[in-house]
């Protein structure tokens, strides 16, 4: 197998380099912090002035520190799993410090040619002080040729302070055959929290998201959005509970597009234990409209290629 360097770390193979390229990159930029962490291990890692990453003492995770003030920094944490019948369990902390500002680029990979399963299990805790602002991104991918499940269930629990916000982007690419994402939060007075969740799903995949929001002080805020495309044979299953304890807004949206024989599944639930609570749910589940489908078709598409256009820009 030819060997592929990732800042001069020469056992990176290209199964690996093709992972790391779908849910981030192979290669990082000499002012930015990452820890790689593959079938079970860190096999990577590198701090600067302002991000410090150290591993627990169980070897089960890392706690990731952002200093106060820090203008702009970025953090890569990608995982990838190349070994057949691996289940993976990861603890990870960030504590981002006041008025600090940070990316933190998230995801697994799993590279499955074997016929016993892989699972990764990620659980990440934000605690977020003060006027810190965090934009987190994770991507889920999985391929390989094996009967294998490739399993993904990540779990991220959000603690906000005052006039802190976070921006998550959560997205599922193809390959995924069971996930199950929880998504918790606090949020506290004036603080923000913005979700962009992308998911599709085909064969017999199965895909659940819950989310959990607590809104626990005055002008906080949150705005969910789920985007999500089931195909063929898959299951797909949304289901939110907002919680609104003060004078606060929520907005949360899920929409859904469905084919074949596929089945989508929205639980909305919004709860308001103050007057001046302002929450609002919507859920959406349907096919694709004939007349997007004729429009393309009228330009020379086939019906095909007309539905991977609108599910594409739909996903987009």
């Amino acid at each position: 197998m030819v060997q592929v360097a990732v800042r001069g770390l020469m056992i990176v193979n290209e199964i690996d380099k093709n992972l790391l390229d779908e849910i981030d990159v192979s290669d990082f930029k000499e002012s930015e912090a990452y820890n790689i962490r593959k079938n079970g291990k860190s096999i990577k890692r590198k701090i600067n002035d302002y991000v410090d990453i150290e591993p627990k003492e169980d070897g089960k995770g890392i706690n990731v520190y952002v200093k106060e003030n820090t203008y702009f920094g970025i953090v890569h944490i990608p995982v990838i799993l190349t070994q057949s019948g691996l289940k993976d369990v990861v603890y990870n902390d960030f504590y981002v410090g006041k008025n600090a500002n940070v990316i933190i680029l998230a995801g697994c990979g799993i590279h499955n040619d074997e016929h016993e399963d892989s699972e990764h299990d990620g659980i990440h805790r934000f605690f977020i002080e003060e006027g810190a602002k965090v934009k987190y991104t994770e991507k889920h991918y999985g391929n390989g040729r094996g009967t294998g499940k490739r399993i993904l269930n990540p779990v991220t629990e959000i603690n906000l302070k005052k006039n802190a916000s976070m921006t998550m982007d959560s997205v599922q690419i193809k390959g995924v055959s069971k996930t199950k994402r929880v998504t918790k939060a606090k949020i506290y007075e004036g603080a923000t929290l913005v979700v962009k969740e992308k998911i599709l799903t085909s064969d017999n995949q199965v895909a659940k998201t819950d989310f959990v929001i607590d809104l626990k002080g005055d002008g906080a805020s949150c705005n969910v959005t789920s985007r999500s495309v089931a195909t063929e044979n898959s299951y797909q299953e949304f289901k939110s509970v907002v919680t609104g304890k003060a004078k606060s807004y929520a907005h949360v949206s899920c929409d859904a597009i469905i084919k074949d024989d596929a089945k989508v599944k929205a639980i909305p639930e919004i709860y308001a234990k103050d007057a001046d609570a302002n929450l609002v749910h919507e859920a959406v589940i349907g096919k694709i409209a004939g007349e997007q489908l004729m429009k393309l078709m009228s330009l020379g598409l086939s019906e095909k290629e007309a539905e991977d256009v609108i599910i594409k820009g739909f996903l987009k």
